[in-house]
């Protein structure tokens, strides 16, 4: 491990809204703050976001200078890409931002049951391969209920045709109450604000090399049967490509030539 990433690891653990629990402590004595986020955390009744694999925090702490009036959690299993996000919530003295470093598929096991209103997904791997392992895939539907309130919100911001078109047809085969879509985020009047204010690091990327940033926010509601959509999807050609092309598309072209 290098050293900037051992000063970003000790730099978070003296952020006092950081937290990081062992598997085996977790298994053996349960997460003490299930249930308290509120109370013990925030120290208000005020509704939760969460951001789902939220990289460098950059919508957690965007959102959280935007509306005060709510708390918002970042979380992520990579600890280090956090920092940017943890030390910019505790250099601006925000008091409704916390981050969590997990596998998001123990979010039940941080979180007790209605304790959160809403999830933002923003820019997933949209797993074209691996529909089990997809964010917006009926298993993670299944697993958001089991934190979020009855209709609670699901928000997604992505890139990917492949992922966009996906969740919509989910959302349209389970009948899922659907608040706003896009598929063009930036030349849709009437969804700018923190829409588009906020912008993630790879955000800037994909906007840099034209490529468009669509938006989805349906309600999940707290019962029902939830179908699998069986339809055929075109894969995005760009993401068959190494994560040094797609951050370096220039890399491409030379190699075309």
């Amino acid at each position: 491990m290098g050293k900037n990433k051992l000063r970003k690891f000790a730099d978070m653990k003296q952020i006092g809204f950081v937290y990081e629990y062992p598997f085996a402590r977790l298994e053996a004595e349960g997460f003490p703050l299930r249930g308290r986020w509120n109370e013990d955390v925030f120290g208000n009744p005020n509704p939760i976001t969460l951001e789902l694999g939220c990289g460098k925090g950059e919508y957690t702490v965007g959102l959280a200078g935007r509306f005060p009036d709510r708390n918002f959690i970042g979380i992520d299993i990579k600890g280090a890409r956090m920092w940017s996000g943890a030390t910019q919530a505790e250099r601006d003295g925000m008091s409704n931002v916390a981050f969590l470093r997990t596998s998001i598929e123990l979010l039940d096991r941080f979180f007790a049951p209605g304790e959160v209103s809403e999830i933002w997904i923003t820019f997933p791997d949209p797993q074209m391969k691996k529909v089990r392992k997809r964010l917006t895939s009926t298993r993670f539907m299944e697993l958001y209920r089991k934190v979020l309130k009855p209709g609670g919100v699901i928000n997604l911001k992505t890139d990917s045709p492949f992922l966009y078109t996906y969740t919509s047809e989910m959302v349209a085969l389970n009948r899922l109450p659907l608040l706003s879509g896009s598929a063009d985020l930036y030349a849709e009047e009437g969804l700018q604000g923190p829409l588009t204010e906020i912008r993630t690091h790879y955000e800037r990327q994909w906007l840099d090399r034209g490529l468009t940033i669509k938006y989805l926010s349906f309600e999940l509601p707290a019962e029902g049967i939830l179908a699998e959509p069986d339809i055929e999807i075109e894969h995005d050609t760009y993401r068959s490509y190494s994560r040094g092309y797609i951050e370096c598309p220039q890399l491409l072209e030379k190699n075309k030539k």
